[in-house]
Parts: C-alpha cells; structure tokens; sequence
C-alpha cells in the first residue's frame, strides 16, 4: 500500500507541477492539471472579493480500517506551489480528529493516521488544512476543506436480526408453499467489494423445506406433510456474506415451522358396539351413558355431530355432544319400565360439523356404531292411574259423603298392597278424609262456596310392603255451588230524569249481580214490584239479556212536585231454587237542555228565578232572612209582653187561673192547655217543650219534685193516661192539652178557688156541663171528683 501511495505522489510531481491533488482519485474525480480561480473572502485581509489563483486543491484521501502495524498509517501529502524547499511555508491541520487521529508534518505537510479506525464506527472525516509564513504566521492560501474516507475491509459478519422466527404452514399444503422471509443484514460497506453481499442456504430442515439463496423466502420441498405424523419442525438457516465464496463471515438463525390442522381425517368409533346398562327408575332427561369417536385432528376440525338413526327404541333416547370432551351423552327421552320392555338396541352416527372439500374424495366423513342398553328391575313405588283428579261437590253437602276415589298400583313383578293417605301440609285443616285401603274421598267438614271455591291437596300412595316407597297425586276439588243468594241490581242505585222527558224514553240500562257462582246460560229477569205497577210514572223493560231499561210513562215530570222517585225493580235469577229480590231505584227529576244534557238537579234551584245574577240571587238571600230574624224577634217581644201582662202572682199558682184573651180549641186543641202551668209559672219558660211531637227520653224521665196536695191532677192525668192507652186511635204518644192563664172577660169568669167563698168541697160544678164541649172536659173532671170520696179509699 505504501509503495502504491509513493507511486501516485511521484506521478503527481511530474505531472502537475506542484499543485496538491488527491493521492487516490475515484473515478467521479479528475486530477487538477491547471490553476482553478475562485471568489474567496480571506477575514481580516481583504474589504472586497478579489478574484485570486488557487494553488493547491485536493478532494478526498483514503486510509485503511483496523491498521494494525507499529507505525503510523500514512495517509497522503499537502504541497503548495509557494513553498520553494526553504522552510518557509508551515502546514497546519484543524478539523475531525485533528492531533488526536491525524497529525500533519508542518514542514512537509505529510499527513499520518495515528491509531487505527472503524468505519463502522465513523466512516469519513472532514478536514481543513492551510499554508501559512513561517515568519509573519500570516496564511500564504486561503484555508481548504478535504475529506478522509476510512476503507472497509470486510470484519462484519450478516445478522438477523428479528430472529429466532416463528412461522406455520397448513399440513399437506403442496411443494413451494410459502411459510416466511428471513432478512440478515450486514454491516460492512455495500459499495465496496462483496464484504456486504449476503447467500442464505438451509443447514437443517432439509428435505423438508428450501430457502431462496437471494430472497431468503423459505417454501415447502415435500408435499403431503401431515400434522398427525409431525407437527413441529426446526429449521437452520446460515447467512453468508462476500457472496458465499471461501473466506465469507457467516451468521445463522433458527426457524421453528408448525404444520396447522386441516379436517383431513373423519371420526372413527373404536368398537363398533356398545353396552349400556340403565336402572328403569332412572328420571326423564337425565345421561345414562357416554360414547366416543376418535378424530386424530384438532380443534374445530375435530368437532363431532352424534345423531341417533332412526330404529328400535330410538325414539325413547337422545344424544348430545359434550363440547369439551368430544362425547356424545345418551340422555333419557321417556321413563323405562322394566315389566314392559327390557332391552333396546339402536344406532349412532358421528360425523364432522366442518368439513374440507379438498378431502372429500377420501371418503365420507362420519362413522356408524351400535348402542345396546339394557333395562334394570328396580323395586319402585306405586303409580296412580291419573296424574291429576278433579272432583266437584255441592257446597253445604252432609259430612261424610263420598265425592271420589283414587286407584294406585305396584306394577313390580312382586306386587304389593297399596295404603292412601292424606298429606298434612296441603290439607291442614283437614277438609276431607280418605279411605286408607279403598282411597275413597269424603267430607270431614261443611263446604262453602263463598269461603273457598276450589281445594287443591295431596295424596300419597305407599307399599305395604316398602313404606319408604311412596307416589304422590295432586287433587283439585271444586265447590258447586248452591242458589243460595238472590240477584242483586248492579250499580248505579241513583239515575237522574229530564223534566221535558217523553214518554217511552229509557233513561237508565241496569244489570244484575249474583254472589253465587253463577252457571253457563244464567239469566236474570226484570219486572216492576206488584205496588209500582197501579199508575206507574215510570216502568222497566227487560231486554232478555240480563239487562233492563228504565223507562218513562209521562209526559214531562215536574221538579216543584216531586222531586224524587222510587222505584222498586224484582229480580230474579234462573237458577234451583228461584231467588228473587226487591232493588229500589232512586230517581231524580232534573232541569235539562233541549239535546237532554243535565243541567241542574237540585232543589233550590225550582225557585230561582231565570236570568239572575249570582250576586243577585245572594242579596234577595239576604234580605228573606233579615225580614224573617225581624219577624221572629218581633214574634219574642209579644209573647214576653202578654206574659209579663197575664202573670197575676209570681207565688205558687197551683190554684191560680191562668188568664187568656182566647178560648180554647177544647179537647182535640193540643197546644191551648199546659199542665205545667199549673204547677209552676216559672218553670214554664225554662222548659218549654213542644207538645205536638213525641218527647224524647230525656224529657219523660225527668221528675218534678212532688207538691203536696196534688192529688187531683195527679188522678186526673193517670186516668187520662189509662184512656188513651186503651183508645186504639189514639196517637202513638201521650200529648196534654195545655191552656194559658184566664183573662178578664170571658164568659165563665173565674175558676179558681181564691176569690171563692166555699171550700173546694161545697162548690157544685154541674154549670160547666152547659157551657157547651169546650168545658166539657172540666165537667168530667170536677164531677168525677164529687163522685170520688177520698175517705173510702183504704
């Protein structure tokens, strides 16, 4: 390399004549042979560009990479045509590794590398070199750029980077199916020599697969290649650079190649029979075996369909796939039965779910194999001959009557006695009994519909000879019921009608309701009760669907007469026995529009009139009851001014007369006499009752203390009272007729006893019989005293 460098810096001497040109031209580069002019701006020389000869140029200088030897690596030589070989001319050197990698020979400008270099690592450096007087340190040149590229030399093995791989194929794909690309890469220069030219080549895995020696494609090199003999293979691949001659660096990687399922294998049953032994108690639904076909395949593929052919018992059993296993469950369809049938024999088909058309000339994909299933004795419990009774029975029938019976048998080869009895818990309160031996069901207590319309229990039937073997059944008993409860008139009770409605008009549709359980085809009639039907103001049609019409009889009713009417309705039902009920329709008479839209239906109404305001209608209110409150203050004042005036004495006025300005109506008058008059002034105005009602209890339990002397009024009012009791038209009560005190100017004058002469004794009272039927009634009561002789009462 040396003597090649000293060659080229010979030839360059000769031929240029000192200029400084490259010592290892590329081909893109000519040798200077004549000054080059260029515009340059020397800093702190010039003030203007000035256009000045180049004299040395130099593009690029080369120095090997990982030099090993004992001295330093020459590179190349600066010269300037300025300097004439007397020591005047210094080369200095700045830049990338300047004094650190490369130094310079001031004097003769010879440039060496210093240690060795990687062009891995940085592949150039980028230099700049300048002559400069020795003396006058001033630069000679203006500074110039080269460049030192570092040769590679090939000390870089390929590698892959992205490896070990992981690839897969479909088994029994075809020869040159593509599995994967594998990339080596080099890190030596690539546009130099073949240091980066990579061969890839297999060295295990053969014959199985090949590798593009260029592309690094790997692809199948056998065909058929089945994933049920091998799944997995490794592959080597070696990737060698300088194009895989002598002497090449060479990296490998290993590929791990996996054959993928395809469906290429059907299900294969390993026997052709099978034997299932099932108890014949066994329960509806329930597995009672597993069978299995083998698919050497994988996943999806070997997902197996398990399908019952139709044949003998085949429509007693089922079969499902157990997803996880691949099995196929056999599964109970109906209950078996041991003393009916023993054995059974049918078959099953396996085959795939997803099939591959590829393979379908191998051959059908599924498989056939026989199921036999025998019938094991069980000793089981009785069996009722129905799963549900239904019974009916009337309500209120006698205890102890017989409404139904259940039948249970031991249908084992041994038979046994069945026993019946009642389940407590659904009949607790012990409604029905049964017959243990015959399971007969009777009453135990009175029904009735209306409590509960329907009972729902139990009975169990065990083995005599097996207690613990026991069936149960369920009972529904419903209650019939018995006309016992009469129609009644559904709502409403109330209806209203028009005051201008027409005759035949229906205002009211009403329907009927039974609390008995009515049956199919009830019906209900509708008729007028026997004492609305003599001059009807309204009548009832019945529409014969248990339904009826309220309808009008007049023409036009009148709110100021009657306001309401009543209308009794019968009803009566279809059923045995007939029940019928009276219903009282309430009719309101109401003031309606001209379309019949009520307007209003109360009563106060009738005497308002038309076309007054509300204010109006309120100050008339006002006014009828200030004139009445002055009416009945005025009434108070008389009344207390003719007592203050009658009063004659404020003592005890057992025997005074009250004087009056009025006769009496005599004795049918029953508000002209008081008896407590007679008694005490004052307790007239402090318990004042009306006499033309019936006194409350109040008022007839309350006594009075006892007066002596009162022993005529008090024969008088007992006798009074024993004649009106024993009178049959007499009213309902005891009513006394009551007189106000005498007044001067009557024509009997005075009956009191104080301005008389005579003891009450010696005075005659015959006269009264002649003042006419007023005093009749005093007549009766003084002469009956003549007659009464007090001394002969003992």
């Amino acid at each position: 390399m040396l003597t090649r460098n000293s060659l080229y810096l010979l030839l360059w001497i000769l031929f240029d004549g000192g200029l400084l040109t490259p010592l290892q031209p590329q081909p893109q580069q000519t040798l200077a042979t004549e000054p080059k002019e260029n515009v340059i701006h020397l800093s702190g020389r010039r003030s203007h560009f000035q256009r000045v000869k180049r004299g040395w140029v130099w593009n690029q200088f080369f120095v090997l990479e990982e030099y090993m030897g004992s001295e330093p690596q020459y590179v190349g030589k600066l010269h300037s045509d300025l300097d004439k070989g007397e020591g005047t001319v210094k080369y200095t050197l700045s830049g990338d590794g300047a004094g650190t990698v490369f130094t310079i020979d001031e004097t003769t400008g010879d440039i060496h590398a210093i240690r060795s270099l990687d062009r891995e690592e940085k592949p150039f450096y980028t230099l700049r070199a300048q002559a400069v007087d020795i003396e006058t340190r001033k630069p000679l040149e203006p500074e110039s750029e080269f460049i030192i590229k570092v040769q590679d030399i090939n000390d870089n093995e390929p590698k892959f980077l992205d490896g070990p791989y992981v690839a897969s194929v479909p088994e029994m794909s075809p020869v040159g199916a593509y599995v994967l690309q594998v990339k080596a890469t080099d890190a030596d220069d690539p546009t130099y020599g073949n240091s980066a030219r990579v061969v890839y080549s297999i060295l295990q895995g053969q014959p199985y697969f090949s590798i593009d020696p260029k592309t690094g494609v790997i692809r199948t090199a056998l065909p058929n290649m089945d994933r049920e003999v091998k799944e997995q293979y490794q592959v080597l691949i070696q990737a060698k650079d300088m194009g895989g001659q002598l002497g090449g660096l060479a990296g490998t990687t290993v590929v791990n190649i996996t054959l993928t399922d395809v469906n290429d294998n059907p299900p294969r049953f390993p026997k052709s029979i099978f034997h299932l032994k099932v108890p014949e108690s066994s329960p509806v639904g329930s597995a009672i075996g597993r069978i299995r076909a083998v698919d050497p395949d994988f996943g999806k593929n070997a997902e197996i369909e398990y399908n019952i052919v139709p044949g003998d018992g085949g429509n007693l059993f089922d079969i499902v796939t157990d997803e996880e296993t691949q099995e196929g469950i056999i599964k109970l369809k109906k209950p078996l039965d041991f003393e009916t049938k023993k054995a059974y024999t049918f078959k099953v088909e396996a085959s795939n779910l997803h099939l591959d058309h590829r393979f379908h000339s191998a051959g059908p994909f599924k498989d056939t194999a026989t199921v036999k299933i025998s019938v094991l004795d069980v000793d089981e419990p009785p069996v009722f001959s129905k799963p549900l009774y239904t019974m009916e029975v009337y309500e209120d029938t006698p205890v102890g009557t017989i409404i139904g019976a259940v039948t249970a048998q031991d249908l084992d080869v041994g038979s046994s006695a069945v026993r019946y009895f009642i389940d407590w818990k659904s009949d607790g309160e012990s409604y029905f009994t049964i017959d243990g031996t015959e399971g007969t069901i009777a009453t135990n207590e009175l029904l009735d519909r209306e409590n509960m319309a329907q009972y729902n229990f139990s009975i169990i039937a065990s083995k005599v000879s097996n207690p613990l073997l026991t069936s149960k059944v369920n009972i529904l008993i419903n209650v019939l019921d018995v006309n016992e409860f009469p129609p009644e008139i559904s709502v409403p009770y109330e209806t209203a009608v028009c005051e201008n409605a027409k005759p035949g008009q229906i205002i009211q549709i009403v329907g009927a309701v039974d609390r008995d359980l009515s049956p199919a085809g009830q019906q209900f009639s509708f008729r007028l009760a026997p004492e609305a039907v003599i001059k009807p103001n309204f009548t009832v049609h019945d529409f014969r669907n248990n339904t009826a019409g309220i309808e009008t009889r007049r023409n036009g009713y009148s709110r100021r007469q009657q306001e309401l009417y009543f209308l009794p309705i019968v009803i009566e039902d279809s059923s045995y026995p007939v029940q019928s009920s009276t219903n009282t329709m309430t009719i309101r008479v109401c003031r309606c529009d001209s379309d019949g839209t009520i307007l209003s239906c109360n009563v106060e109404a009738i005497f308002l009139p038309v076309g007054l305001s509300t204010g109006a209608l309120i100050a008339i209110l006002l006014c009828i009851v200030i004139l009445l409150a002055i009416v009945v203050l005025y009434v108070a004042l008389r009344r207390q001014r003719k007592k203050d005036t009658l009063m004659t004495s404020k003592e005890d006025i057992r025997d005074n007369v009250i004087h009056y300005d009025d006769e009496g109506g005599g004795e049918e008058d029953t508000q002209a006499f008081d008896i407590g008059a007679l008694r005490n002034p004052k307790v007239i105005e402090e318990n004042k009752i009306r006499r033309d009602i019936k006194p409350d209890s109040l008022c007839l339990s309350r006594q009075r203390p006892q007066v002596e002397d009162n022993t005529d009024i008090r024969d008088f009012i007992h006798r009074r009272l024993q004649e009106n009791d024993a009178d049959p038209a007499a009213p309902p009560y005891d009513s006394l007729a009551t007189y106000a005190y005498e007044g001067n100017g009557s024509v009997a004058e005075s009956l009191s006893s104080i301005d008389s002469l005579t003891t009450e004794a010696d005075q005659d009272y015959d006269y009264l019989s002649d003042w006419g039927p007023r005093f009749k009634v005093l007549a009766d009561m003084f002469g009956e005293e003549e007659s009464y002789n007090p001394d002969n009462v003992t």
